[in-house]
């Protein structure tokens, strides 16, 4: 029986750090960064877990587009 594992590709420079993809995250993969800001000056959104089930949720919230989720099957 094979699962779905995903992985979150985030352009880290458009992310503007509104918290809309951390919240929808059912698996808490996502988080904002505490130690880093992008070239804006915000905290921008990072993959923390390697949790993703590839719901894209994260990237259906996302109100600037900056995230992509890539689906593919773990034996």
């Amino acid at each position: 029986m094979s699962k779905i594992k995903g992985a979150v590709v985030i352009d880290e420079n458009r992310c503007k750090g509104c918290n809309l993809c951390v919240v929808a995250c059912p698996t808490q993969t996502l988080a904002l960064s505490t130690k880093e800001v992008n070239h804006k000056g915000y905290a921008f959104c990072q993959m923390v877990e390697d949790t993703c089930i590839g719901c894209a949720s994260c990237a259906i919230v996302c109100p600037d587009g900056c995230i992509t989720v890539y689906r593919q099957k773990k034996p």
